[in-house]
């Protein structure tokens, strides 16, 4: 008895002891718990006040502080401590730690420093800080070192700069990563402040993130492929690397993850890839790769994807053809298939002529039955014939763009009475012709951008329409035969965006519509009309916030308003503008585009204008300046088209020029290091001297046009800098395109296109490129004092020459045959030399040849026959004494193919003198009268959809003798 009762007391002791025990655990353990809640609430208030509440760090409407409901009244002791029911925080029932944080469009400001208190939330799963403002700061890597719990991550529109840390790799849970979009635009659209992924490469990045299902880096500079391992990541239900940089080809296998409902890779003009076969269990609901280098053709498989809502084609290098199977996608609502190829966003990558730049004309009217399209954009698709009625059933429709097409006839009436939904409605560059009363567009309550430039309408604007048309933000109106400021314009309190060019719109720009745009208008355009002047000269333009200013081409009087500190681009080329230029121009810090050219300006320049580090464009031509020239990239280099010409300056060129390195004494040769200079024209200069061989064989990698004439240059020819131009060595492919200067881009989706404008001397008269074709290549170094013989070698080597120009020099020696190598020779003058010898037969083969003169030598022999030989006129070969056949009224004897050359050639030797004087009244040795130097940075390139449009002059060159056309009419 007595053992048991003691073994059962033992036994009840024992139990009682493990209670106890339990017991005790249990509240040491809700005593760990709420301490450690304590701290995780303190941590957040902490967090809280390191940043600021500032109500414009949003961007979203519905955004709200929901900070400022924490209080720190929720966590005054270590026993009371319920953060839990704070805003935005989420915690786990059993434990109670934070587990969600929830700060998305809180109208936060501040920065996240690596001591913040936000990496004591080491339990944290879900971090949602996207839409708020961080002041650019860096993502601190402690995130990836102490929230390793974390399965969603949020950082996106935020404002966060600098390299995403390597150790985001280590958050292997991560379902979701989105660090989109955290950019600050510039003035200008240079974007200046951007996540970048270059030290940790994409790959690195996402391949420990095995568990990702949405991956979005858009805006991000990633400039990498993009990563074959991500064909395996069987979860990703979201791809979006929108404007990244991407290049190479896309993974085919991507289209394929069984999961994908969202692939968006957009604007990444050197990303190339083709679209697969499509089976119907594919689950894609958003598709757009525009923008972008994807070809090949669109496979009809595209209508198997019958989730699709969303489908982004334009403006790529797809075979110009929409397959009809489209019309299975009953769920789209936006739809762009804009422009196929445009060479505008993608020089030098033609796979196709001019002719197939857009879609074939075909129809579309199966659209018609897309009913839920909100989003239809139909640019450069080559729409010809009357307005595609297709569209009047597409009710729902917000965004119509039917620009740059040729579409004909009147705008119906459907278009304002149906389609009441419309925000954007673009009708611009067609044939629209007939009167438009401009009141219809009061039915279009929400409409916002109204674009009807270039077409052949007139608007007929009541003068009380006022209080019953929509506020527009952008407004185009170009060519539409206005003849004054529309009044309703006084009303418009939102406008940004206001294209009045090229109307007839008379008189002085009024008051009330500075008033009424002096704080919204950033973008005008009024070039092209009778405009004299501002009612009530301002002495600076009274719109605060301007970027691009364009009146050129009026007849604006006066002294030369100033802009205000934002502008951007300043036009105002070919008016009457007067005076100096006021000093207070050198201190717009974002000027990037300044011409003045075609004025009665005068004085002196500013030589603080050489200190601008964002000027791009720089036109003072033909007017009356004086002094010397500014020391131009003085500071940053920026500079890439400068134009002085035709003005009175002088001096020496400054050597701070060889700083515009995206950019003319003797021959500038230090000019030959800036590596992306491909037009060089010094003419009518005093430029003297010998040009002597390069320090490098790498100075002027990239010139193909190069105009010398009219200076006092001597010497033998650059032989070894003709060596070196080994961009004229090749011809280009077939497609047009156009230097230029642009910048787009900036959050309001304008800016400035810039073409580069040359004037030369070819085939006997001066010509005027208002868009200079990337293709053209031109050697002219005439009205010199060169000797010697042309260096046969080298000069058949520039077979992509289209102008060659040695005339009027001193050179001796025969006609090099090699010039029969250089198949798209346009134009070669020889005349005014002492070359000797026959014109070599092989010439004949030159099929482009349409200017040929060797006058004014010393040639003999019979003149080759055949092609465009047949063509040239008597004065292409006057004054060579021994010269013979047709044209030439001396015939040739069956024995001038082996006759010596007349003994007066032979006699006269090279002290004969140099038959014709120089002009030197006109270049004076060390003054400048006029001076062009064009900087073209090689990726600038304007849209081959302009024609090459040349202006030519009735002037003809006379430089030292009388010189026919050289061609028969």
């Amino acid at each position: 008895m007595g053992t048991g009762f003691g073994s059962s007391w033992f036994s009840l002791f024992f139990m009682g002891c493990i209670i106890l025990l339990l017991l005790n655990a249990t509240h040491c353990f809700s005593f760990v718990q709420t301490l450690s809640q304590f701290d995780e609430c303190s941590a957040l208030f902490q967090f809280k006040e390191s940043l600021t509440i500032n109500m414009s760090a949003s961007n979203d409407p519905s955004a709200y502080p929901k900070v400022a409901s924490w209080s720190q009244e929720d966590q005054v002791d270590r026993n009371r401590s319920n953060c839990c029911s704070w805003d935005g925080v989420e915690c786990y029932e059993e434990s109670g730690h934070v587990i969600g944080l929830d700060l998305a469009s809180s109208c936060l400001y501040g920065s996240i420093t690596s001591n913040s208190s936000l990496f004591r939330l080491v339990h944290l799963q879900r971090l949602d800080l996207s839409d708020n403002h961080f002041n650019f700061s860096p993502i601190p890597s402690r995130l990836g070192h102490e929230l390793t719990s974390l399965t969603y991550l949020n950082l996106s529109r935020s404002s966060f700069f600098g390299q995403i840390p390597s150790e985001i790799s280590k958050l292997s849970k991560l379902s979701t990563l989105d660090l989109s979009y955290n950019e600050k635009h510039e003035r200008g659209g240079a974007n200046h402040f951007r996540l970048k992924l270059t030290k940790a490469n994409l790959r690195s990045l996402v391949q420990n993130l095995t568990n990702i299902k949405q991956l979005h880096l858009s805006s991000v500079d990633i400039y990498s492929t993009v990563p074959d391992i991500l064909v395996n990541a069987s979860s990703l239900t979201s791809l979006k690397l929108e404007d990244s940089g991407l290049y190479g080809e896309f993974p085919v296998g991507l289209f394929h993850l069984p999961n994908l409902e969202v692939l968006c890779v957009s604007r990444n003009i050197d990303l190339t890839g083709y679209f697969p076969n499509f089976n119907r269990t594919n689950s894609l609901k958003k598709l757009t790769v525009a923008h972008s280098s994807f070809t090949g053709q669109l496979p009809t498989s595209l209508g198997n994807l019958h989730s699709l809502n969303l489908l982004g084609i334009n403006f790529c290098n797809f075979y110009p053809h929409v397959p009809s199977s489209l019309r299975n996608l009953t769920k789209l609502s936006y739809l762009d298939i804009s422009s196929f190829y445009d060479s505008m966003y993608f020089p030098g990558k033609s796979s196709f002529t001019t002719t197939n730049q857009s879609l074939v004309s075909e129809s579309l009217s199966w659209l018609g039955k897309l009913t839920k399209l909100y989003h239809l954009g139909l640019s450069y698709t080559n729409q010809r014939g009357k307005f595609p009625c297709f569209v009047s059933n597409l009710t729902y429709l917000e965004y119509l763009h039917l620009g740059t097409n040729e579409i004909t006839g009147q705008i119906p009436s459907w278009v304002t009475m149906n389609l009441t939904q419309l925000t954007v409605l673009d009708l611009s560059f067609n044939n629209l012709r007939g009167s438009v009363e401009f009141d219809q567009f009061s039915n279009l309550k929400k409409l916002k951008d109204l674009l009807l430039s270039n077409n052949k309408l007139s608007l007929r604007i009541k003068s009380n329409l006022s209080a019953t048309l929509p506020m527009f933000q952008i407004l185009r109106l170009s060519w539409c035969n206005l003849t004054e400021f529309p009044e309703f314009l006084s009303n418009q309190k939102e406008l940004y965006d206001l294209h009045l060019s090229y109307n007839n719109i008379h008189g002085q720009i009024p008051k009330w519509f500075w008033n009424a745009t002096t704080d919204t208008l950033l973008n005008v355009d009024f070039s092209g009309n009778l405009l004299t002047g501002f009612d009530q000269n301002p002495l600076i333009l009274p719109w605060k916030n301007m970027l691009y200013f364009r009146i050129a081409s009026n007849r604006l009087q006066g002294s030369l308003p100033v802009p205000p500190q934002s502008i951007i681009a300043y036009h105002v080329a070919n008016n009457d503008y007067s005076g100096e230029i006021s000093p207070l121009f050198c201190y717009l810090d974002y000027l990037q585009l300044l011409d003045l050219s075609n004025n009665n300006l005068s004085g002196m320049l500013p030589q603080c204008l050489g200190n601008s580090s964002t000027l791009e464009v720089l036109y003072l031509r033909n007017n009356s300046f004086h002094g010397n020239i500014p020391q131009l990239c003085a500071n940053k280099n920026s500079l890439k088209m400068v134009d002085l010409s035709f003005n009175r300056l002088q001096g020496k060129l400054p050597r701070t020029v060889a700083n515009c390195t995206q950019l003319d004494d003797s021959f500038p040769s230090w000019l030959g290091a800036l590596p992306v200079l491909r037009a060089l024209i010094l003419r009518h200069n005093g430029f003297h001297g010998i040009i002597g061989k390069p320090a490098t064989i790498h100075e002027f990698p990239n010139l193909c046009i190069i105009d010398l004439s009219n200076n006092d240059f001597s010497g033998m020819l650059p032989s070894n800098y003709l060596e070196n131009w080994n961009f004229m060595k090749f011809v280009g492919e077939a497609n047009q395109t156009y230097f230029k200067v642009s910048s787009t881009g900036n959050p309001h989706k304008i800016g400035y296109e810039y073409p580069y404008t040359i004037t030369i001397v070819a085939k006997g008269v001066e010509l005027k490129y208002l868009d200079t074709p990337y293709l053209l290549r031109l050697i002219d170094l005439s009205s010199n004092r060169f000797e010697g013989e042309i260096p046969a070698g080298i000069i058949g080597n520039l077979r992509g020459l289209h102008f060659l120009s040695l005339s009027n020099n001193s050179l001796t020696g025969l006609i090099p045959s090699s010039l029969g190598n250089l198949a798209a020779l346009e134009s070669l003058d020889l005349s005014e030399n002492q070359l000797s010898g026959r014109i070599p037969s092989n010439l004949v083969q030159l099929n482009f040849l349409a200017y040929f003169n060797v006058s004014h030598n010393r040639l003999w022999g019979p003149i080759p026959l055949g092609q465009q030989f047949d063509t040239f006129l008597e004065d292409s070969y006057q004054e060579n004494p021994g010269l013979c056949g047709k044209p030439l009224s001396k015939k040739c004897k069956d024995s001038e193919s082996t006759k010596l050359p007349p003994p007066s050639i032979l006699e006269e030797g090279e002290d004969s003198g140099f038959r014709f004087e120089f002009d030197w009244y006109v270049v004076l040795p060390g003054v400048i009268s006029g001076l062009i130097v064009g900087v073209i940075s090689g990726n600038t390139l304007a849209n081959n959809k302009h024609e090459w449009f040349v202006e030519k002059f009735s002037r003809k060159r006379q430089p030292r003798g009388t010189k026919g056309k050289g061609r028969r009419t």
